[in-house]
Order: C-alpha cells, then sequence, then structure tokens
C-alpha cells in the first residue's frame, strides 16, 4: 500500500516516556518554583492553547474539502502536539517531589537547591545552581541534581577540595561559597 494513504497515527513522534530521564529509585526532585511554572505552562495549554486550536479546527472543518484545507490539517497536527505535551506534562507533575531549598538557609553544606560558587585548578570561580532535572538551564548555570558536577558538589561543604570526573580527566574543585534562597523568597504556592 502507498504510504500516502496510510493514516497519521496520534503517538507519531510522541515524546519519550519521562525524558529527561529520573535515575531508578530516584525522586524527581523540583523546587516550588519550578513546580509552579510547570504547572502554569501545563493549565495555560489546557485553558487557552487547546480551546483556540479547537474552535480553528472546527471552524475549519465546517468550509468542506478537508483533504486539501491547510487549516484543518495544520490544526489537527497542532492539536496533536498540544495532547502529546498535556499528557508529558501530566506524568512528569504526577512523580515530582517538591522541595524547598531555603529550608537550608543559612547552611554551608550542599543539599538540593543550592547555589555553590567553586574554583577550579586554574583557580577560575564558577557559580552553579543545583535544580531539578525538569526546571535546570545551563545557559543560567543550573545543572540538575543527576548531573556529574552536582553528584560531586551534594553534601560537601565550603573549604572542601572534591574530585570531579570530567570527559579530560579528573579536575579538583574547591567548594568556596554555598548559599541558599531565604526563607520568605520561597514562599511560592503549588
Amino acid at each position: 500500500m502507498n504510504k500516502a494513504f496510510t493514516k497519521e497515527s496520534d503517538d507519531d513522534g510522541d515524546e519519550p516516556a519521562l525524558s529527561p530521564m529520573v535515575p531508578t529509585g530516584s525522586k524527581n526532585y523540583i523546587t516550588p518554583q519550578g513546580y509552579a511554572r510547570i504547572r502554569a505552562q501545563l493549565l495555560e495549554l489546557i485553558d487557552v492553547e487547546r480551546p483556540k486550536i479547537v474552535e480553528i479546527v472546527h471552524w475549519a472543518a465546517s468550509n468542506g474539502d478537508r483533504s486539501e484545507n491547510g487549516d484543518y490539517i495544520y490544526g489537527k497536527k497542532r492539536l496533536r502536539e498540544i495532547d502529546r505535551r498535556i499528557r508529558f506534562l501530566t506524568q512528569r507533575l504526577e512523580i515530582m517531589e517538591v522541595v524547598n531549598p531555603s529550608v537550608h538557609h543559612g547552611s554551608d553544606q550542599v543539599f538540593f537547591g543550592a547555589t555553590v560558587s567553586y574554583a577550579d585548578a586554574a583557580d577560575v570561580q564558577h557559580t552553579i545552581t543545583i535544580l531539578g532535572i525538569d526546571e535546570a538551564d545551563s545557559a543560567q548555570g543550573q545543572v540538575s541534581w543527576v548531573s556529574p558536577m552536582a553528584r560531586t558538589l551534594l553534601k560537601s561543604r565550603e573549604g572542601d577540595v572534591l574530585h570531579l570526573a570530567t570527559p579530560a580527566g579528573v579536575v579538583e574543585i574547591e567548594v568556596l561559597k554555598v548559599r541558599y534562597p531565604s526563607p520568605e523568597s520561597a514562599n511560592v504556592p503549588v
């Protein structure tokens, strides 16, 4: 049978089950702010985006011949993308465990949610924040708590010298400063 006449599946290009992967036996930690952002994205898709596309598809379908109707074809494709994203976000929210890093405010030990300043062997200073898999953005200096960098830093203290395994070999880093958000700044409704 010619591929042009096969029905397009609703799961074509489905996002991987729960990508990015959460290590087996681990929880999917996230800050209250990250949880609120992901939940807001889900509600935006459900309450605004999807109804708007459904309306467009309904209007396009009422115009007649659907086989050559660009609004209808694009709308149905966009609707599948939105539904796929809604399923993905819903699954992610179900397995998330909200952790408030401000409970460690004032501590010099590295835990989830810490902003850590460290120096490498060349005495160059770097600052990163350890966040959840679904909220970390490397362009913003944020790393996932499952990254090699975060795994090396977790549970260390200011002044500790650590050995970080990199593709170029083992590198020594020194923890200079550990900060957490203040309890007042972390009050985000979940």
